[in-house]
């Protein structure tokens, strides 16, 4: 049996739901100039990935692959390797006992998640505020240790080296940097 309809299903829900319609009919558009009007992001924003470097040029990674595991879209590939401390430490990359030689992310894979710097025990691993991670070609979407790597600033040397902040690498951890000290002065 059909049931029949009420006044006010039949005239007022029509007329309810088109005021929805009349009300935004006459507001002013927002339209952002996206490519030509850049927004600021949000300070807390996870973007693209980078590893960070100690005051000397020194890689903070040390190659223990947590945030590899940590990832939960598998989108970290790391591969440790150890430091070679021949010739004084020439062969140093960073100051643990051991360096990522090969380190990979994979944004077409990566859900910008963030747990992969939950898990690092260096800070080695931070998110930026850059967002812009489209391109027209798979394989540059797959970001290796050198695209990365964060910029070397006034006052940093390219790895490999020995250490310059301390004896070591506990200095570099607690921030016990006597041997900068020393050679400022």
């Amino acid at each position: 049996m059909a049931e029949s309809r009420s006044l006010k299903e039949q005239f007022w829900d029509p007329v309810a739901g088109f005021g929805v319609t009349f009300r935004t009919m006459f507001r002013k558009v927002v339209t952002e100039q996206y490519p030509f009007e850049k927004q600021p992001t949000a300070p807390r924003f996870h973007g693209r990935h980078q590893l960070n470097r100690w005051p000397d040029g020194l890689e903070k990674c040390i190659g223990c692959e947590l945030c590899a595991w940590a990832c939960p879209a598998d989108a970290i590939y790391v591969e440790g390797a150890s430091n070679d401390d021949s010739a004084n430490g020439e062969g140093r990359f960073s100051p643990g006992e051991r360096y990522g030689r090969v380190y990979q992310i994979n944004y077409l894979r990566c859900i910008l998640c963030g747990l992969c710097i939950e898990a690092c025990p260096t800070r080695a691993l931070t998110m930026t505020n850059e967002y812009e991670l489209a391109d027209d070609n798979r394989a540059d979407l797959i970001y290796e240790k050198s695209d990365l790597l964060a910029p070397l600033l006034p006052g940093m040397e390219q790895p490999p080296h020995p250490m310059l902040l301390g004896d070591d690498e506990g200095d570099y951890y607690r921030g016990n940097f006597t041997a900068a000290k020393e050679a400022t002065e």
